[in-house]
């Protein structure tokens, strides 16, 4: 672990805060008329995946953990742990159910996705902005019903259920955010 400043913080790093691994995920300094600067923080427990926020002296040390990110691609979910193998040397590393949280609802067997890896470990997923899935299940729009705006529910190939516009059939492939479960755009196979 390497000792920083808080002159060196940077959005996606990682520090340790009361014992555990977090990410710093916004910073702000302030420089107030009175007073000494501070620096203001939004951190999130990997491991939990809550946010805390955080006001730091200016010129506080810090320990920077090393953390890097492996991708790896998805195999399966048996009981509690979701099992992941590097596409290289095939090993294949277990995280549990509370680490992956609610993403494990859009997880795809045989997709890719980005592991956090700390010492012999992993410790987390690098969540993407979207993942594309396709619709197995929707109603279709009856006539008339274009109301600005209107939406339906269609269950998705992951077996998770979205609200989507009624203009969306099945076989369509849909963009969704996974921290927030909202249809983001139709999208080409």
């Amino acid at each position: 672990m390497a000792n920083i400043s808080t002159s060196d913080f940077q959005k996606g790093i990682f520090i340790e805060f009361k014992d555990e691994i977090y990410q710093i995920v916004e910073f702000q300094h302030v420089n107030p008329g009175k007073g000494s600067a501070f620096i203001r923080t939004k951190l999130r427990n990997v491991k939990t995946d809550t946010t805390h926020e955080f006001t730091y002296k200016s010129g506080d040390k810090v320990n920077q953990v090393s953390v890097y990110v492996r991708e790896m691609q998805f195999l399966y979910k048996q009981d509690l742990f979701y099992t992941f193998m590097d596409k290289d040397s095939f090993e294949q590393i277990r995280i549990p159910e509370s680490l992956v949280g609610t993403f494990g609802n859009y997880l795809k067997d045989g997709e890719s996705y980005q592991v956090y890896v700390h010492g012999q470990g992993s410790i987390g997923l690098r969540l993407p902005k979207k993942v594309k899935l396709q619709v197995v299940e929707a109603q279709e729009a009856a006539k008339g019903n274009t109301v600005s705006g209107a939406k339906k529910i269609v269950r998705l190939e992951t077996g998770i259920t979205v609200q989507v516009p009624l203009f969306i059939k099945n076989g369509d492939y849909i963009a969704v955010n996974p921290e927030t479960g909202e249809y983001l755009e139709r999208v080409n196979q």
